[in-house]
């Protein structure tokens, strides 16, 4: 008789997509969509609306192509880690945090949040010339304990 191997659990629990207009309006809709789910989902969602405004709001700004919309992901796995995920259309043009001597610098001050924020976060090559802005939080261990922006 053989045994078989033990089932793997999904890689996430809980799948939210939702494509919206490279609009300012879209980036505020994609915040509020991502209270909602979140809190259908029983999670807290104060960090996370934050780390979404940020990415929606650079998407909207620096990542717009007339006529294409952005993409808003969220991945609530198992281990309640949540990774959100944003989509724009210039793959051209990757987000960086400016060095501390850049005060002066146009961008980037909107990044700092979400590295506050995320545990994790990065920029991956997206198809047809795009790119996914991606930052992963450890829901459940204190909103903001600890930390500071």
């Amino acid at each position: 008789m053989s045994q078989k191997s033990p089932t793997h659990l999904p890689l996430f629990t809980r799948h939210f997509a939702v494509q919206l207009s490279a609009t300012r309006r879209g980036a505020r809709l994609a915040r509020l969509l991502t209270e909602r789910q979140l809190d259908a989902w029983g999670e807290p969602y104060d960090a996370a609306a934050q780390v979404v405004a940020e990415l929606a709001s650079n998407a909207v700004r620096h990542g717009r192509v007339l006529g294409r919309d952005f993409r808003l992901r969220l991945q609530l796995h198992a281990d309640r880690t949540l990774r959100i995920e944003v989509t724009d259309a210039r793959g051209d043009r990757i987000p960086r945090i400016p060095d501390p001597g850049e005060e002066d610098a146009e961008g980037g001050r909107g990044l700092r949040i979400v590295e506050t924020y995320a545990d994790r976060w990065g920029v991956t090559d997206a198809p047809a010339g795009a790119k996914t802005v991606w930052a992963e939080l450890a829901l459940g261990h204190g909103d903001m304990a600890g930390r500071s922006i």
